[in-house]
């Protein structure tokens, strides 16, 4: 999904002729890679007896379902209207005015729901390393596969919630240069809303990112302080199931620390200019407020 929004970003102002090979392959390779991941997390999970490791494993599925559909369904769309040669003007002309346009609304709520979801999940599962690393016992006592549920539950529950706000005019979508897909609007004619919107879509975003960033520092320095502060000693059946259990830990960090990194680098070019156009229109807005109040003052003195 992340290549299709670069993609509509680097394209002219119709669509190219390879658009709909690019748009093609993009969803192919992520939905073969997305499959491949299924198989092979689900037989791990169904061979786990560890449950720290089996509730990973739950939440990395999520993550690779998650986004096996946010390439089937984005890009589906964006394959049809590549195929059907863009939109019409009008419709773009609408679009950009307000008025609703279904496909349009269903795009962008998408994109805007499976862009959500990677980085919420990818910050949830930082979290709960983080609490399994750092306090093993309160994350055994807590931590149930039920209460996994329940969390997965509320997280695709509050990304479906952002983005439906468009449907109650708290922001808008519109097409996006070259009119073959849709996104929030944050160019031309933008409101209060629409910034709102921007900057709550950003912010919750480059928030997950930080977050995952700061759990996965505490929980790799956990991780390599124990390796160093372990001294050479007989071995034993409990020193056994100890280095077996540092050895899950440090392999699902690394796994964590590499969806992070992935996650930094095809988000970050989005939401950080997102979150500084939408601080540039606040302050732009604060500046038209100031400058209205001056000319209302100075109008009523002359009176």
């Amino acid at each position: 999904m992340e290549s299709l929004a670069h993609q509509g970003n680097l394209t002219s102002d119709r669509p190219m002729s390879g658009g709909p090979i690019a748009a093609a392959l993009s969803m192919t390779l992520g939905v073969i890679s997305n499959i491949v991941a299924l198989f092979i997390l689900a037989n791990a999970y169904s061979h786990q007896r560890r449950r720290s490791k089996a509730t990973f494993l739950l939440f990395a599925s999520s993550l690779v379902l998650t986004d096996f559909f946010g390439h089937i369904i984005p890009g589906a769309l964006v394959l049809r209207l590549y195929l059907s040669g863009g939109v019409f003007p009008e419709a773009v002309a609408a679009s950009s005015n307000g008025s609703t346009d279904p496909m349009c609304q269903f795009l962008g709520g998408s994109m805007v729901f499976f862009g959500l979801c990677p980085l919420f999940l990818g910050c949830a599962m930082a979290a709960e390393r983080c609490l399994g690393v750092t306090q093993p016992l309160l994350h055994s006592s807590l931590v149930t596969t039920t209460r996994t549920k329940l969390s997965l539950s509320g997280i695709w529950l509050v990304a479906l919630c952002v983005a439906l706000l468009p449907c109650f005019q708290l922001g808008s979508y519109t097409y996006q240069h070259p009119n073959s897909w849709c996104f929030i609007k944050v160019t031309n004619d933008t409101q209060e809303a629409d910034v709102a919107f921007v900057t709550l879509f950003s912010g919750l975003g480059l928030t997950s990112l930080g977050v995952a960033l700061v759990c996965n520092t505490i929980s790799g320095l956990t991780l390599v302080l124990a390796r160093l502060r372990r001294r050479p000693s007989g071995y034993s059946s409990s020193h056994s199931h100890r280095s077996v259990a540092k050895s899950h830990d440090i392999e699902m960090v690394v796994q964590l620390v590499g969806i992070m990194v992935t996650s930094c680098i095809c988000w970050s070019p989005l939401l950080t200019p997102f979150r500084v156009k939408a601080w540039r229109r606040i302050q732009s807005t604060g500046y038209d407020c100031v400058t209205d109040g001056v000319r209302v003052n100075a109008r009523r003195r002359l009176h």
